[in-house]
């Protein structure tokens, strides 16, 4: 696809609810866009995932209202929604999302968004300082979770369709297509692996869940507490964290369930009605996110609850690093 006809693409896409990267104030986020003028496409990562989408930060599960005309009411997702321009390791994210949210009980408010988004990716042309997607089995031109993925090479998007959802876009607009030659995906694959040798983060993750098994009690980790201030600004950046507080929210007559995003880094997190904390000290809390996304959760779910975005690490007020942890994790 010519870049001189995303324009239209986008006209089209917006007669769904589509989201896109924009920049406001500095801040790159996923919002939603009606024109093509609105989204930036020349940028590394965006500062804030686009999990918010599918797992917003506040969400409303039930309304009620008491009295004569009493009821309940459950939000429903009725429309289709289209994330353009999302990462790979992004819409991974989402793979991995889905095995909590659809593991032992359906999570209806998340997958009936899901099944109603449909996710077009960007490659990644020039990676982040800190990303280490391809130490977690990811990539610049990985399609795992996305329906679509562009590449952008000089003057033209090479185009890869992944699922029947992306199948449906390039028959629905026909005109704006054409068929890719030898030489495009040869320029595609150049661009990726360019792009994948620019990548100067890394870590083997092999053997990691054995080792943390052995060292739940070294010193390493009171030595990186310290550093920590507690301000869970990784785990409101990260892809893959998932934990929620459920709130109700009430008058005499009419009130609200909601559930919001929470934190494992706050010490309200485990705080039991009894006043017992099970993690009352940051140690307890610092150690358990790394267990939870190198350990406990490939333990449950046969995947490392990680994409290496980088996030984490490009956000810390205190430069905390994960490859950095992870690195010492492996030499104890």
């Amino acid at each position: 696809m010519g870049k001189d006809r995303i324009g239209k693409l986008v006209q089209i896409l917006s007669r769904n609810t589509l989201y896109a990267p924009v920049k406001r104030d500095g801040i790159t986020t996923f919002e939603k866009v009606e024109k093509v003028e609105d989204i930036k496409f020349d940028y590394q990562n965006s500062d804030v995932p686009p999990k918010n989408v599918l797992f917003p930060q506040t969400e409303t599960t039930f309304k009620y209202t008491l009295g004569k005309d009493q009821k309940i009411e459950v939000p429903k997702e009725n429309g289709k929604n289209i994330i353009l321009g999302i990462r790979p390791c992004d819409a991974r994210s989402f793979s991995i999302l889905d095995k909590v949210f659809e593991k032992d009980f359906l999570d209806i408010y998340y997958s009936e968004k899901r099944e109603n988004t449909t996710l077009i990716g960007l490659s990644c042309n020039e990676p982040g300082i800190n990303c280490f997607c391809t130490s977690l089995d990811g990539g610049v031109g990985d399609k795992e979770g996305l329906d679509m993925l562009l590449t952008a090479l000089e003057d033209e998007y090479f185009v890869e369709i992944a699922t029947d959802k992306g199948k449906a876009i390039i028959e629905n607009s026909p005109d704006l297509f054409s068929d890719a030659s030898d030489e495009h995906a040869k320029k595609k694959d150049e661009i990726n692996k360019r792009a994948e040798s620019l990548m100067k983060r890394g870590i083997s993750v092999e053997g990691i869940e054995e080792k943390l098994d052995k060292i739940f009690d070294d010193d390493l980790w009171n030595e990186i507490s310290m550093k920590c201030i507690g301000c869970s600004v990784c785990t409101y950046l990260c892809p893959t964290c998932h934990c929620f507080d459920i709130q109700d929210e009430a008058t005499l007559r009419e009130g609200r369930r909601i559930r919001v995003w929470d934190s494992c880094s706050n010490p309200e997190y485990t705080l039991q009605a009894s006043g017992y904390n099970p993690r009352p000290a940051r140690i307890n809390r610092i150690r358990n996110r790394i267990y939870h996304k190198y350990k406990y959760y490939p333990k449950n779910f046969k995947v490392i609850a990680c994409v290496g975005c980088g996030r984490c690490i490009d956000k810390c007020s205190v430069n905390m690093d994960i490859v950095e942890v992870l690195s010492r994790v492996k030499k104890i």
